[in-house]
Parts: C-alpha cells; structure tokens; sequence
C-alpha cells in the first residue's frame, strides 16, 4: 500500500488548480521576497503570517497588473458598448483564492509557498473578507462580475466603498451582538485608489429657473474618490474594473463659512461628509427611509453617472472630433443596469445631466434616458419596497424632486390618454404615494425610466406581472423580462470545492467550468460504480474536514457520519427557520419517545445574520440555540442529534459549509423568495434539496427532475387560497399533537428554563399573526423529511439522486443569466475569446 497522499501532494494532482511549472515557481519565489522585502520592508526574521499573507497577495497581483491595463487599453481602442451594473452592495468575500484559479496560478503558488517553508493554505485564512453586501442582492453582483468579465464584456461594477461592511455577528450568551466590521484595519493589496478621477456629488441647495434652463445652486459638495479592484475573467486575460466611491470633504469645507475661531471644529466637520461611505445599512429585505441612506444612494449613482459620461465623450471612435457631443449615440454605448431601486436616482440624475448641463430637449433626454437603463427587481414583501418622503427629497435633492414630479406629469398623461377615465389606474401607477406624508414609489420611478424589467427567477417575474406591477405590465408588456438568478462554478465550485471539481472533470473534461451546460453529460455516469463512489467519498471528506472546522471553534464533537442538513441565509420570518425549529424538536421528541429505534442520526445547522433592528430574527437565533443547549446535552439523544448555530455566516464560512452539506433547507413560503441562490450553490455542490415550490427551486425542479428533490408544502396558489380563506393557526395546532407539544415546550419554557416566557412573543406571534403561515406547511414538511431520514440509509440511492441534481445545475451558471441579460437587454454579445497574454508580442 502507498501511504496516502498529504494535502500538498493531493493538491498537485488536481489540474483544475493549472500547472507548477518550475519557472513559474522560481519566478514566483523570487517576487514573493521581493515584495517581502521592498513593499513590506521585513526580513524572514520579523515577518509575521499577516506580512506573508500580503506578500503573496502582492506576488498573485503583480500577475493581474499587465492583464488589466490591457484589458482597459483594448475597451478604449475598439470602444465596445459598455455595460455599468450600479448596486449599493457588492459581496465579494476574499479575492486571493479567486485570483489564483482564474489565473491557473494555483498549483505554482501552492508549490512556491510550500517551498519557502509556508502553509498557503492558513495564509489565505488571514485575508479579510469584503462584506460589502447583506446576502442574495450583493453576492449576486459579485457573481456577475466574475460572469462579465469570464464572458468577455466590457463591464463596470460601480459601489460604494464602505469603510464598515456587514457587521461581524458574535454569540454571546444564545443572543447575536453586532461587531463593526474594520475590514481595511491592515489595508486592501486588491484596491487602488484613483484620486486623479475624483468626481463633486451637490447636495441640498435650491434651484433657480432661467430662461436658459434651470440652476442648481448653493449646494453642499463631497468629493467621490474612486478605489479600483481588478475582476479577472476565467482564464482569459481580460481584467474588468469594479470601481468603489468613497466620500472625502473638500479642502474648504465648512471654512468659507468661517465662525469665529471655528477652525477647529470646521475640520472636525470633515467627519460628516466623509461619513457619507462610513457603513453598510445592515437591512436585507427591508426599507429605511434614514437620509444617510438617501445621500449613499446619490452619492453612487452621481458620481458614477458623472464617469460614464466622461468615458462616453472621451473614447476613441472612427471620428476625428476630441471629444462625443451626440448624446444619441449614449444607449449605443452605454448600458446601466440597477440592481434593485437602491440606484434609482440614476435616471433623475441622467435626466438632469442631460437637460440642465448637456441642454437637450426633454423628450430627447427622455428617450436616451429609457433606451439606456434597465431595472432588476428583487423583491415583493412591501416592508422592502423603497418609498422616500417627498419632503426628504425636497430638502436633500431639490432639483431631482421637481424632475420626478415632470416625469410623472407627463407618465400619468399617457396613462390618462390610454385608460380614459381611471383615476384609480393613475392613482395606482403614479410615482407619488398621496396620503399621510407624501412618497416617492421609488419602483415606479424605476419602471417608467428603463426600457427593461426583469424578475430573478420565473415564479417571481410572474407574481410581478400578475401582482404589484401589474397595471404597468398591461400598459407596457414589451418591457417585462425574466432572467433567472445563477451562480459563478468558478468561486462556488472549482474554487470551494477542487475533490469534487475533480471528479467531473475526470469524467467529462474540464471544459464544463466556462460551460456550465456540460454537466448534463454525467447523466451517463449515474449507474457507474466508481463514479457513484467517488462522488460520495469526496462528499465524505469535505464533511470531515468541516466537522474538524467545527469541533475547534464550537467544540461540539460532531458525528460525520449523520446527515449535515444545513440551513444558512439572513434571518426572517418569510424564510421560516421557525419551521426548521419545529421539524427539529419534534424530531427530538420522537428520539426521546422510542429511543432504541433506529434512528437516521442529523447535524442540524442554522447560520445567518439578524438586522440589528429586527426584534423576532434576533429572537429566533434565541431559540435556535436554546434548543442546541437542550438537545446537545441530552444524553438518551446522543450524537443521533446536534443542533448548531453556525455564527458569523458569510462568503467565506458558506464556501466551507456548502460542500459538507447533505441537505440543503429552502423552506421559505411559496411566493416570497424571490429566486434564492444559496439554493444553487448547494445542488451544484452534492447536497438534495428539502424545499417549497418558491423562487429558483421550481427551476431546479425542472431540471434535475422534482423526483430528485424533496418538495413539500403549499404552492402559490394554496397560500392565496388560504389568505381568501383566512389562515388560522389554531387550527393546526389543535389538530396535529406533535405541533401542539413542539409549540407548548416553547412556551412553556422548556427550551429556557430559567425565564419560562422568554419565547412568548415567537408563540403569540406564530399563532395570531404569522404572516408566512407556518403551521400550513408543518404537516407535509415532517412527512417529507421522514423521506429524506430513508432516502439516506442507502447510500447508493442518495449519491444518485446527488448526481441527477449536480447533472441538471448548467442553466444556475451566473454565465448564463448575464449572456442572457446581454443579449436582450443590454445589446450586447458575450464572447469567449481570450485576450492575447501580457507576454504575447501580438
């Protein structure tokens, strides 16, 4: 017998992680101490692991460097359409990984580090992540970003800069607290500030109407200074830019209003306007209408607008003129896609730019206005929905109020001349909500301005058209579009999970990585003995190696042998881990009742944040780990049961627990979820999913076969069914004895013996008003976890279905939603030609 390979000698072996070559090595070895030396100024002697950290960052950066410049000089020289994506979050977790299998560097850094006596591994654990997202909505940008530039378009992902990112989230005592996120502590090596591109964003003032046009003036200014990171494409030498604003006070702030000996303080009151970029608003799902929000929201979308113009006029075209002036030609060139209403103030902003600085008339600025932006939406909870005070705007942005108000005027105008006579239709459709305190219906506002809305999955795009779009819908049906959510195989396969990105590759070349559709080509493989085998074994030890992860931060030993069934997402009532609590206690009480069954033993994990402010999410997390306490320390259960809170949860813990997971919990209530794309990241990684039919699981249904998923529970047309009727938890409560003794033991203190009636508020509220309707579903969710506890006692069976599913992951590739989004909203086609290297002389 060979003795088995170390975790170096394994990695060698697996090609998706690109060649060592020997040169590549030295060369490698060589800048790694360079930049120890001349960019970190240490010696082998005093170097720390951080020091390391950055030195081999430096070493994989230096390689993305000729790429980039050449990436942005081949942009200028054929002067493609460019597409700006525009969010308030990007949520990109850490890039060193990243960069290295996009660049096939991994292998050579791996076997350089290992050569100077270091473990890459634990250096990649000393990089921060950037959390500059909340969930779904940020970490969707960053996968379409890695998706534009592996596709070859020439893309922009335009943000802020947050100095504070989402927040850390410590356990302490069963209760989440909030940590600040200091992630530029020790500085980014990714990041390159521009402060040549520095862009004014105006604030407050008043306008002033002219013959001539009309004036902004006695404004407030901020400077944006931009921070460029480098996005690299899978292996072909193109190197976008995602570009983050950050907020720095002019030089004369506040000292042309000098107070009497007010210099100091003027000084100090830098601090305002640089607080502009300061944090992360930590609301996933949920509207606050704070004006630090508003002003981050302007601050993005101005001085973005102002760099797209600026590349606009300057770019190199056929003409010998120095700079565009035909603003016509702008949906030519540009395309700008919001992510969600968070940049909506893009399309006042262009208007205004068009109009009272470019001086065109307002049915032409209109028209290169709406030719130009496209809206994603991402939600139907109305709590989400952003609907800003008339009288905010009118303070903070007066200029934008009165643009928004001719808008409207002239959208209610075609509204009036199609349906004569409506005046609930106008009320319905105007962007401004009468009542109490006027609102701007930000999402309405969204809608007129772009030529194109698209939902994120098809359920969802539906329900917009059916719901609360439906009115535009019927005046505009050309304008709604679905582009179902996807994922990057890069970040959330061949990079969390090589064992696994190995085996296929083995099977059907690696080609599947740019393509992700190629998957489909294992269905041939699900009879085959070894491939069934290795399946399971890399499953095997990816769980292993999280269990270790586990037993050292929780010290909870783990049976790697149960089924990890492993729910991570943001904490809300419409995600329904309640219902996951429900199915855990009874699965409890029924261990406790007949002990010497056989039982199918579980780890079950619950991770994910609480907004500070949302009272039940942080009461929930409560409970989850009251429960862990009762459960974990009893005895007759044994390791037949754990219950684990997963803290912290972020890019870089989902890329460690994903691959361990057997059983992936999607449980939200049917027409809520917009898409979900944790829950592709957990098909594509060998987990089966228990779900409702919601968001993207119904695509996922369709292609892995909904044989080979585990659906249960109430469909969209059972929920509203049940609304007409009246949803009465009661009812189920009294009729189904286990939900009565699970719900009771809640109350009744069982889980907190010593307060009885912490959780009075989670029982009050789940039977008087659940809005999400979580008894409805508990019945079928038991039956169908119990089918879940026999599909996994054989082995054979389960690692099948696994293979059905990873088979049918092709269309949830990120590469295929954003060639979709090019191809018909953005005017634009996706290539996958490779740039010619830095080193190439052509």
């Amino acid at each position: 017998m060979s003795k088995p390979l170390s975790d170096h000698d394994r990695k060698k072996q697996i090609s998706v992680r690109g060649l060592a070559g020997v040169e590549n090595v030295t060369e490698l070895k060589q800048n790694f101490n360079r930049h120890l030396h001349f960019t970190l100024v240490k010696d082998r002697n005093v170097a720390t692991k951080r020091d390391y950290y950055f030195a081999l960052a430096n070493t994989v950066r230096d390689h993305l460097i000729g790429r980039w410049i050449r990436t942005q000089q081949h942009y200028y020289e054929k002067d493609p359409k460019r597409v700006y994506y525009i969010s308030l979050e990007f949520y990109m977790g850490r890039a060193l990984q990243n960069t290295m299998v996009n660049l096939a560097l991994e292998n050579a850094c791996d076997e350089a580090t290992y050569q100077l006596g270091l473990d890459m591994e634990e250096l990649e654990d000393m990089e921060e992540d950037a959390g500059l997202g909340n969930g779904g909505l940020g970490r969707l940008a960053a996968c379409f970003l890695d998706s534009m530039a592996s596709l070859g378009l020439a893309a922009y992902g335009y943000g802020i800069r947050y100095e504070f990112g989402i927040f850390n989230q410590k356990i302490v005592n069963g209760w989440q607290v909030e940590e600040a996120d200091d992630w530029l502590r020790f500085g980014n090596p990714w990041e390159k500030a521009r402060p040549e591109y520095m862009r004014p964003v105006h604030f407050y003032g008043r306008t002033e109407h002219h013959p001539d046009g009309v004036k902004w003036v006695d404004t407030q200014v901020v400077l944006a200074l931009p921070y460029d990171t480098p996005i690299p494409g899978y292996r072909n030498n193109v190197v976008n830019t995602m570009r983050l604003w950050s907020a720095k006070a002019p030089c004369e702030f506040n000292l042309k209003d000098f107070n009497v000996g007010g210099y100091i303080q003027a000084v100090l009151d830098r601090n305002l306007a640089e607080n502009i970029s300061r944090v992360l608003y930590p609301n996933d799902n949920f509207f606050e209408g704070k004006e630090l929000r508003l002003k981050q929201e302007y601050f993005v979308v101005s001085a973005t607008l102002q760099d797209i113009i600026r590349r606009f006029k300057v770019s190199k075209f056929g003409s010998r003129e120095i700079v565009r002036t035909d603003f016509s030609k702008l949906p030519d060139k540009v395309a700008i896609q919001l992510n969600d209403t968070h940049p909506a103030m893009a399309i006042p902003e262009l208007m205004r730019v068009l109009v009272d600085e470019e001086k065109l008339d307002w049915e032409k600025a209109w028209d290169i206005c709406v030719r130009t932006c496209a809206y994603t939406n991402h939600t139907v909870l109305p709590e989400a929905l952003e609907r800003w005070p008339v009288d905010l705007f009118a303070h903070l942005l007066p200029r934008h109020l009165e643009i928004i108000y001719e808008i409207n005027r002239r959208h209610l105008e075609k509204v009036a001349q199609k349906y004569p006579g409506d005046n609930d239709r106008l009320g319905r459709m105007s962007l401004i909500e009468e009542g109490g305190q006027k609102r701007i219906n930000m999402a309405h506002l969204c809608i007129v301005g772009s030529h194109a809305v698209n939902g994120v999955a098809q359920i969802h795009s539906d329900i917009l058209k059916a719901t609360i779009f439906k009115d535009f819908y019927e005046m505009e049906p050309h304008k709604f579009q679905n582009k179902t959510n996807g994922i990057t195989p890069r970040r959330w396969l061949v990079m969390c999970n090589p064992g696994l990105a190995e085996v296929i590759a083995e099977r059907i070349g690696e080609d599947f990585i740019r393509d992700l559709d190629q998957l489909r080509g294992l269905c041939q493989f699900v009879n085959d003995e070894a491939f069934i085998r290795d399946v399971a074994k890399v499953k095997q030890e990816n769980k292993l190696k999280f269990a270790v992860h586990l037993e050292e931060h929780y010290k909870v030993k783990i049976n790697p042998n149960s089924m990890f069934d492993i729910q991570v997402k943001r904490i809300h009532e419409y995600k329904r881990q309640l219902l996951n609590c429900l199915h855990i206690i009874t699965y409890y009480n029924r261990i406790k009742k007949e002990p010497n069954k056989q039982w199918t033993p579980r780890t079950v994990m619950i991770g994910g944040k609480a907004a500070p402010g949302y009272h039940t999410a942080k009461m929930i997390i409560r409970l989850i780990t009251a429960i862990g306490e009762v459960v974990n320390n009893d005895p007759v259960v044994g390791d037949r049961l754990k219950v684990i809170f997963l803290e912290n949860y972020r890019v870089t813990l989902a890329e460690r627990a994903i691959p361990a997971a057997d059983l992936s919990e999607q449980i939200s209530t049917a027409g809520t979820e917009a898409s979900g794309t944790g829950n592709m990241k957990f098909m594509l990684n060998g987990a089966l999913t228990i779900g409702t039919m919601d968001g993207a699981n119904v695509e996922m249904a369709e292609e892995a076969g909904e044989g080979n998923l585990f659906i249960f529970g109430m469909r969209v047309d059972d929920v509203d069914a049940l609304d007409r009727k009246g949803y009465h938890a009661e009812e189920y409560y009294n009729s189904l004895p286990e939900l009565k003794q699970a719900i009771d033991q809640i109350a009744g203190g069982f889980f907190s013996p010593k307060q009885p009636d912490l959780f009075k508020e989670i029982v009050n509220m789940l039977m008087h008003h659940d809005r999400f309707k979580v008894f409805a579903d508990y019945e079928d969710y038991m039956k169908c976890q119990e089918k879940v506890n026999e599909l996994y006692k054989n082995p054979r069976e389960w690692t099948k279905k696994v293979i059905y599913n990873i088979a049918g992951c092709g269309k949830f590739s990120s590469d295929r939603t954003i060639a979709q989004y090019a191809r018909e909203i953005w005017g634009m086609e996706p290539t996958l030609e490779k740039l010619p290297a830095p080193d190439d002389k052509h």
